[in-house]
């Protein structure tokens, strides 16, 4: 295992890992925000509470 850090630069490694992670993390949240399910910042109701505002609005 040493000679594969040898062969390397750890500084150099650690951060395209962290680079690498980092991307990655923006475009799983992205993905997610672009859902109607799981995007959070639109504020969209949930079903059920939708449900239960539409069926007191009915009483």
């Amino acid at each position: 295992m040493w000679k594969i850090w040898q062969t390397f630069n750890p500084q150099r490694i650690l951060t395209a890992l962290a680079v690498f992670l980092f991307t990655l993390a923006i475009l799983i949240h992205f993905i997610l925000l672009s859902t109607d399910r799981y995007n959070w910042l639109d504020g969209a109701e949930p079903k059920a509470a939708a449900a239960i505002a539409e069926s007191t609005q009915a009483a």
